[in-house]
């Protein structure tokens, strides 16, 4: 088995619910969540002019590929009403696979750690809250270590305790 670290994002509809209804469906795929984050709320990265988001991240466990979790994971955001847009833009639900154990993955559509999330300071926050000490497989630095040196500035906040 190895850890799968996702990271979930919603800024459309009641977001809250949204992130409680994808955990629910990652676990039926997954198994039980090791780990959550709290809910975090930010403003909109990329395109700004679109509502707040919620995020948060949490730990599974899996022994599927890393492409079938992608699979999995797109299919769970077809089911909860994803539609596609312009990159950047407003999500019914966003889950972007983070890490998948210590595994570099390069593939057309599946980079393994993902490509930004050392650029985001919504994905680094959640990450730091459940997995603080995990050390990047390619940058050698723990998830802390990145959140202490990203350049990002976005504010990001709890939003509800859980």
């Amino acid at each position: 088995m190895v850890d799968l670290v996702l990271h979930l994002g919603s800024n459309l509809g009641n977001s809250a619910a949204m992130l409680q209804n994808a955990i629910e469906l990652l676990e039926i795929e997954f198994g039980k969540c090791l780990v959550q984050s709290q809910i975090y709320k930010s403003a909109a990265w990329g395109v700004k002019d679109q509502p707040d988001f919620l995020n948060q991240a949490i730990v599974c466990q899996t022994n599927i590929s890393p492409e079938e979790c992608l699979r999995k994971v797109k299919d769970i955001e077809l089911k909860l009403g994803r539609k596609m847009r312009s990159r950047w833009t407003e999500r019914e639900i966003d889950i972007d696979i983070i890490f998948y154990g210590n595994q570099v993955v390069k593939q057309k559509n599946l980079e393994i750690p993902h490509k930004e999330m050392t650029n985001r300071m919504f994905v680094l926050k959640p990450l730091n809250e459940v997995i603080p000490d995990f050390v990047h497989p390619v940058l050698g630095q723990t998830v802390t270590q990145l959140l202490d040196k990203t350049k990002d500035t976005l504010k990001v906040e709890i939003w509800k305790k859980n």
